[in-house]
């Protein structure tokens, strides 16, 4: 399997699951609607800032480790550590999890971190991603899924995914 380092974001949210990424890849403008909508909605409020000025332009994202960041992405916290301790991600931290992760804004990706970083750990990168892209396949009609996704948006399965 041909791994995208983009997409290896450092926290273990795996960008080819991320639904700004798959609504900007597909430009799916309806699918922009719904995001803006979202972040500007209860999970924005008073926790990701700048969500109240969010626009269906600014649903573009060409993975963590990319040139074209999110806007939440760009002053991610757990990017910068990682970074500045050189290390590729916080499966390779002895701190794990710290306060960036106690504290993450959304509770999903919270979970997800949570479960992914121990797991990515454990097999490495190259299985965490292959087993990641697996997860995020409807086991109904083999759909690509996106993290959060409660029900696949092609043939409806109810899902729980993360």
């Amino acid at each position: 399997m041909e791994i995208n380092a983009d997409f290896v974001a450092p926290c273990g949210l795996y960008c080819g699951v991320c639904a700004i990424y798959l609504a900007s890849r597909d430009d799916n403008l309806k699918f922009k609607e719904r995001l803006v909508s979202l972040y500007k909605g209860e999970m924005g409020k008073g926790v990701l800032p700048g969500s109240e000025n969010l626009t269906v332009e600014d649903i573009r994202c060409r993975g963590c480790l990319s040139d074209e960041l999110f806007l939440h992405c760009t002053n991610c916290e757990i990017r910068k550590c990682t970074k500045g301790r050189g290390y590729a991600g916080c499966h390779e931290c002895d701190d794990f999890p710290c306060n960036f992760i106690e504290n993450f804004p959304m509770t999903v990706g919270k979970k997800v971190i949570l479960r992914a970083i121990p797991r990515w750990r454990e097999v490495g990168t190259e299985k965490w991603v292959e087993e990641e892209e697996a997860r995020y396949t409807c086991p109904q009609c083999g759909n690509k899924l996106f993290r959060g996704a409660a029900r696949c948006n092609r043939c409806k399965t109810e899902l729980d995914v993360d």
